[in-house]
């Protein structure tokens, strides 16, 4: 699939400040805590190997919470989420700035469930590094003679621990039910693999293969178990082109894969300090974010 030349633009968002406001960061989003709702807002830093670079992708956090925004408004099955609003009328005066615009979400505050909930269409990553070894993927049985990135026969659900620090480690169901219960390890396993379903239909349709993906889970006020978090983005899925697919090899993508791709050309350590990426790789990944949105909405990007 040709990536467009989409106008140049060199100014990331690493971080904000709202005068007064108290603020949580993680790799990607700074969070404001208003109450009962918390201002979620993704910026342009980009981490690789969990290392966080020292330059962002411009626009990167715009997209990522515009492609979450249309997930969570066409998808019955990603209903009910934590998202009050992303209107900026809707916050407070002082949030209300041109910097946040279309890159933060007003959301309910909610109890986390400490599972990272992956689910595979495709035989890739992490799950392909393990069937090479034990012909199965977290406890699940796969067919014997699998190529790499090759469909599966059916999603299957590999859920991983949350860690503080590091890499999140896949468990099996089983173990996964040890920490929230079986029960709801089931829910959130049904749900899960329905949600996925219904997001990588509607992708391939549209020329975008969603190889894999993780959710997050919440309690609400009412102890209901909502979605929460992003969804379906190049930051949390696996995206290859439909139209460049071929099982046995690595695919080409619209994610950060590109930079993980500089990075290991270049031996980059894993460790920080990350070296600072060159222009060029910044404005080809800028353009990977921006193709995949507009791939899957059908719809120009308002900040290019």
């Amino acid at each position: 699939m040709r990536v467009k030349d989409w106008h140049m633009k060199t100014t990331a968002l690493l971080t904000t400040s709202v005068p007064g406001r108290p603020k949580c960061s993680g790799k990607v989003r700074d969070i404001y805590d208003l109450g009962n709702n918390l201002v979620i807002v993704t910026t342009d830093r980009i981490s690789a190997y969990d290392v966080i670079m020292p330059n962002g992708i411009p626009d990167k956090g715009r997209v990522l919470t515009q492609i979450s925004l249309f997930w969570f408004d066409l998808l019955d099955e990603a209903k009910p989420n934590h998202l009050v609003s992303a209107a900026l009328k809707n916050l407070p005066d002082d949030f209300r700035t041109e910097e946040l615009d279309g890159r933060f979400m007003l959301c309910r505050k909610c109890r986390t469930v400490p599972i990272e909930c992956v689910v595979r269409g495709y035989l890739a990553g992490s799950g392909w590094a393990e069937y090479q070894k034990t012909q199965s993927v977290c406890g699940i049985v796969l067919p014997s003679e699998m190529k790499q990135c090759q469909k599966l026969p059916a999603p299957i659900f590999t859920p991983a621990t949350k860690a503080e620090k590091g890499h999140d480690e896949n468990v099996s169901i089983e173990q996964a039910g040890e920490l929230v219960g079986p029960d709801v390890m089931t829910e959130l396993r049904d749900r899960s693999i329905a949600l996925y379903s219904a997001a990588a239909e509607y992708a391939a349709e549209h020329g975008v293969i969603i190889a894999d993906t993780k959710f997050e889970w919440g309690y609400d006020e009412n102890d209901e178990l909502i979605l929460i978090d992003e969804i379906l983005t190049p930051d949390s899925s696996r995206f290859w082109p439909v139209d460049e697919y071929k099982s046995g090899r690595n695919q080409p993508s619209f994610d950060k894969q590109f930079v993980r791709d500089y990075l290991d050309k270049i031996k980059f350590n894993r460790r920080p300090p990350a070296p600072v990426l060159p222009t060029e790789i910044v404005q080809k990944t800028r353009q990977k974010y921006i193709q995949a949105y507009t791939t899957l909405t059908g719809q120009s990007f308002p900040w290019a």
